[in-house]
């Protein structure tokens, strides 16, 4: 087993890396009516971006045209998680 070492409740730690000085988004996806609770990007390269949400969809974007290629319905409860396969991201997996 492996144990994580532990950190004061006060110690701060970083969300971005040091050498990053400032982050801007460099585009909006629309389309989910509830919150996004998870992201993922496809091997290799990234052309696909998956959205997990809290309106129980998962959407397929396209991260060159920003566009919606696919919206895959059918689970009962929020979407918490999603993944693509490794190497080549020929699957898709979700958990809610």
């Amino acid at each position: 087993l492996l144990q994580c070492p532990r950190r004061s409740p006060l110690q701060s730690i970083p969300v971005r890396p040091p050498y990053v000085r400032s982050m801007t988004a460099s585009h909006t996806f629309t389309g989910h009516t509830g919150n996004v609770r998870s992201v993922a990007f496809s091997p290799p390269g990234g052309a696909l971006l998956a959205s997990g949400s809290f309106d129980k969809t998962i959407k397929l974007w396209d991260r060159l045209t920003k566009n919606c290629v696919h919206t895959f319905t059918g689970h009962s409860n929020f979407v918490n998680f999603v993944a693509f396969s490794p190497p080549d991201g020929a699957l898709l997996a979700s958990a809610s």
